[in-house]
């Protein structure tokens, strides 16, 4: 299965998120990368993209297939949630995902 195009052109990424996301020198959005899969039946999303907005690092879910219905219906999405990043703040993302910080010394 091929991942979805994530791209979006002036004025297209909502409020908040498009003020925050990193931008290339010629004005557009820095591509996202996929960072995770989280359940929400664990609030492991909820965790995560919460470091990750205290850590200063963008983000936005994408429900596979029907994940998007059943998070309206129910509150939560029984496929769980994709949580992408910008592509230039993807190893921080992983780093953070695994529990680690550029500031550990070794």
């Amino acid at each position: 299965m091929s991942e979805p195009k994530l791209e979006w052109g002036r004025g297209e990424m909502p409020g908040e998120l498009a003020e925050r996301w990193p931008r290339e020198e010629d004005g557009s959005y820095v591509p996202a990368a996929y960072l995770t899969t989280c359940t929400q039946l664990d609030l492991g999303d909820a965790i995560l993209t919460g470091v990750l907005d205290s850590c200063g690092i963008p983000f936005f879910k994408r429900f596979p297939h029907y994940g998007g219905f059943g998070n309206l219906m129910l509150g939560m999405s029984a496929e769980g949630v994709d949580i992408y990043v910008p592509e230039t703040m993807l190893d921080e993302a992983k780093n953070i995902l695994e529990g680690e910080s550029e500031d550990e010394e070794l």
